[in-house]
């Protein structure tokens, strides 16, 4: 039997842990979504749900608190979009430095044409979005429609099971990673306040402290969670989002675990070498064990520690809690939209059908266009097995913008403000309806369009 690793299934390697990961939480998202639509929209249960989100948060020492910006708590509602989803951006960029060392990202070649498939799919929804906000108060939130939600749409492609290529899924996986960069940049760059120095200066101080331990092989968690800490609390109160602090502290993990797999198997040889065969009789279920033979044990456990990098283990930890917890619970606060007193005309116009067209309309013409000039001026290759049709139904799956596109419009208009709190509601039903059109019709055209007997070819 050939044991050997191809070479596409260690590029496909990456992608499949994605796919993984993200489809598990879908359901989960979609329960949070639903119920939190519900609850807004009862009336005995509605006003205890929006005050719910108001209250404070306080993790306090003395008169120093952790949750506070500009000197003042924050909200319950404030430390999930601030504090949470940093930890949801650390992930991410878990993600975007292991796709580019050793997923799709780490071959130009294999992620060209998802590069510039998630290019078109940023730029022509935002153009979109424009035209319809000319002259009007909502252009802030241009940025609303760039995002594709990668748990509902790879949920989706899951749906279709094996009929979808796995090409296919990686190419939406590579394109959806490289939307998460773009909406990084943005909010870097659109959606930060006053900027504060003082603040900014120390956190790059200790982001090179963080820099200069991955260089000399420091693996603690612990240092780099820890000083991480206190460069998210800099960047919150800086002016820039602290969101983007998760981001910057995960490219500094690092990647390479102390003992390679050769030295790992070396260790854990030597050390199960010290239990003989014929002592196995005397390890019954409640013998103590001597301390020599705890000390080979901790030394094939030391070795298990170390033979994981630092950036896997948090990733493979970490997920759980972010598509379990952390992604519902903010879907579950920000996607609660009252409509009991919108008028039903909301539906088609103003910011509503601007997010609508562009999220729709705007991500498939970006993705399907770019895409196709892409292959037809051979610059990139189609993925195997896939045929335009499909493209054309991950195109529509692209404008699932959910998660990232409510994180987008919570940044461009504030609910303290009475208009801005309005455009805010309409931006939530805008991105909502949208997400369920661009679901419903990426899946009907993806099955239309898809084999049940679809797979990867077998290598020769």
């Amino acid at each position: 039997m050939d044991n050997t690793v191809r070479p596409h299934q260690r590029v496909f390697f990456a992608a499949r842990q994605a796919l993984r990961r993200h489809v598990s939480g879908s359901n989960i998202l979609i329960l949070a979504t639903l119920g939190a639509l519900v609850i807004a929209n009862i009336p005995s249960l509605s006003p205890g749900y929006f005050n719910f989100w108001e209250q404070e948060v306080r993790l306090q020492i003395g008169g120093f608190n952790l949750f506070s910006h500009a000197g003042h708590p924050m909200s319950l509602l404030a430390f999930i979009n601030d504090a949470l989803m940093a930890v949801f951006f650390f992930t991410i960029g878990l993600e975007i430095k292991r796709e580019i060392l050793v997923g799709q990202l780490s071959s130009f070649r294999n992620a060209l044409l998802p590069i510039l498939a998630a290019v078109g799919g940023m730029i022509v929804p935002v153009v979109i979005f424009l035209c319809f906000a000319r002259a009007t108060d909502f252009t802030a939130g241009a940025a609303i429609p760039m995002a594709t939600d990668i748990a509902f749409s790879l949920g989706v492609l899951a749906m279709l099971g094996s009929r979808v290529p796995l090409s296919l899924k990686i190419f939406l996986t590579t394109l959806a990673v490289v939307d998460d960069i773009g909406g990084i940049l943005v909010i870097a760059i659109g959606y930060s306040d006053h900027v504060e120095l003082s603040f900014l200066l120390w956190a790059a101080l200790l982001l090179g402290v963080l820099c200069i331990g991955q260089l000399i092989h420091v693996k603690s968690k612990i240092f780099y969670l820890g000083i991480g800490g206190i460069i998210w609390f800099l960047f919150l109160n800086s002016g820039i989002h602290p969101t983007i602090a998760g981001v910057l502290i995960a490219f500094c993990i690092p990647a390479k675990p102390v003992f390679n797999p050769k030295s790992y198997i070396r260790t854990i040889r030597r050390a199960i070498g010290n239990f003989r065969e014929e002592n196995d009789e005397a390890l019954s279920r409640y013998s103590i064990l001597s301390h020599q033979q705890m000390d080979w044990l901790k030394q094939i456990e030391s070795a298990s520690d170390k033979v994981i990098s630092p950036l896997q283990e948090l990733e493979d930890s970490l997920h759980p809690i972010v598509n379990f917890l952390i992604v519902p619970l903010f879907a579950f606060a920000n996607a609660g939209i009252y409509l009991l007193d919108m008028h039903p005309g909301d539906l088609f116009g103003g910011i509503t059908v601007a997010i609508i067209v562009s999220l729709v309309a705007g991500k498939f013409i970006g993705i399907f266009g770019f895409s196709w000039l892409a292959v037809r001026l051979k610059l990139a290759p189609m993925p195997s097995l896939t045929t335009w049709g499909m493209i054309a139904g991950v195109s529509l799956l692209g404008g699932i913008g959910f998660t990232v596109s409510l994180f987008i419009a919570s940044l461009a208009f504030s609910p303290a403000d009475a208009v801005q709190a309005s455009l805010l509601n309409l931006s939530k039903l805008g991105i909502v309806v949208a997400s369920l059109i661009a679901g419903a019709s990426g899946y009907f055209t993806l099955r239309a369009t898809t084999s049940r007997t679809a797979r990867l070819p077998r290598p020769r």
